[in-house]
């Protein structure tokens, strides 16, 4: 027979599995999020290497806007990183109430439920961030792609 006890310890498991749920969620997240920025690094180390060889004017203003929008999708990603952080820290905090609780005999009151939606907020706030700078990257993508276009077939010689 399970003692009342065991079933405390079982209910105090239970009860921190959401939070562990959420810091495994918030933790590939921010992975993702590292992985861009990454990406992001890369690519303006190799457009400011491009800055620093072109010649013609019109070349470097469109190197330097492309520099520009590196620059905010860095610092959108930061934002959103931050608050990956932000979130893990209520989410462990969440855990750390709810085994206090149990300890303590249920002192924190609402603490735990408040702790676990900041952090739920915090995840909310950073995914969306991190959505934005998604659709930066795919409209700088596509508009080098049209601009390398449009390069290529002005090298080309023309059809007869």
């Amino acid at each position: 027979m399970t003692s009342p006890d065991t079933l405390g310890h079982y209910a105090i498991l239970t009860s921190m599995l959401a939070p562990a749920f959420f810091l495994t969620a918030t933790a590939s997240l921010l992975m993702s999020a590292n992985a861009r920025l990454a990406r992001v690094i890369d690519r303006a180390r190799v457009l400011l290497r491009e800055l620093g060889e072109a010649e013609d004017d019109d070349e470097r203003e469109l190197l330097e806007r492309r520099i520009a929008m590196q620059k905010r999708r860095s610092q959108i990603i930061l934002r959103g990183s931050q608050l990956l952080y932000i979130a893990i820290s209520f989410f462990v905090g969440t855990s750390l109430t709810v085994a206090g609780d149990a300890v303590l005999g249920y002192r924190f009151g609402v603490l735990p439920t408040a702790l676990a939606a900041l952090g739920v907020l915090a995840m909310f706030a950073a995914s969306l961030l991190l959505a934005r700078e998604s659709s930066m990257a795919v409209l700088a993508i596509n508009e080098e792609m049209d601009h390398g276009h449009v390069r290529a077939r002005k090298r080309r010689p023309a059809s007869r």
